[in-house]
């Protein structure tokens, strides 16, 4: 590790599990202090936060639905207050609903819009308050905004496909402060919700350039990446890691 991070401070949303876990687990090696948030399962939330704190760094956890504006206000208000501020706001949280058009529940489309899209835009209000030159927003999207390769993924790909509008927009918003915000667009990754060794993964692998799924380190190593000094010229990109997926 480099270091570059040391004593920096990061909030995941959904940071519990999968993707958000692994990006929790890698900022906590270059030296982060971290926040996760989570919904249910707060053994889970604290095993990982407790494995963080194992390399050294300072890690809380709270529950929090970023469907809930109030909530997740709360959450950055505590962060900021548990560990004195926030230099990092990873919007890991989201969910995904697939069913036929003529089958899709209203309440199930107003729930992924609220999370996936509103969810990320109260988060980074409610951070940006506290942020300072240097600060760092980074979204987790999907390359379903770009290719939604089967039936039933409609408004999952409507969200994800938002968000690299929002990331855009609020670039313009955040440049003159000197705060980055920019899209991670991961494909196919193996966690408990998305096994590689499911007859759906079968099929995704048939879509790619690399027949295999991705892992949660690659995204949280990008996540890193954008984080760093390094990518201090970097903002409203959406960068893909999918595999080849789009390709």
């Amino acid at each position: 590790m480099s270091n570059n991070l040391k004593n920096k401070r990061a909030l995941v949303t959904g940071g519990s599990r999968g993707i958000g876990a692994g990006i929790i687990r890698r900022l906590a090696l270059e030296g982060v202090d971290v926040a996760l948030t989570y919904v249910s399962k707060p053994d889970q939330a604290f095993e990982v936060a407790k494995a963080a704190r194992e390399q050294g760094v300072r890690a809380i956890t709270i529950q929090a639905d970023s469907a809930d504006p109030k909530a997740v206000v709360a959450a950055v208000e505590q962060m900021v207050a548990e560990l004195g501020g926030i230099d990092i706001l990873v919007n890991n949280a989201g969910i995904i609903v697939i069913a036929p058009v003529d089958e899709f529940r209203l309440e199930d489309f107003d729930r992924t819009v609220a999370v996936n899209i509103r969810g990320v835009f109260v988060a980074t209000q409610a951070a940006v308050k506290h942020m300072q030159a240097g600060g760092r927003i980074i979204t987790i999207g999907s390359c379903n905004a770009d290719r939604m390769p089967f039936a039933g993924g409609a408004v999952y790909a409507m969200s994800k496909a938002a968000m690299v509008g929002l990331v855009k927009g609020l670039a313009r918003d955040l440049g003159p402060r000197g705060i980055t915000i920019n899209n991670i667009q991961p494909g196919p990754i193996a966690t408990d919700m998305n096994p590689a060794d499911s007859d759906v993964a079968d099929t995704l692998r048939n879509l790619m350039a690399l027949p295999r799924y991705g892992s949660a380190d690659e995204i949280a190593a990008m996540v890193a990446y954008l984080a760093s000094p390094e990518a201090s010229y970097v903002t409203g990109a959406s960068l893909t890691i999918d595999g080849g997926f789009t390709a």
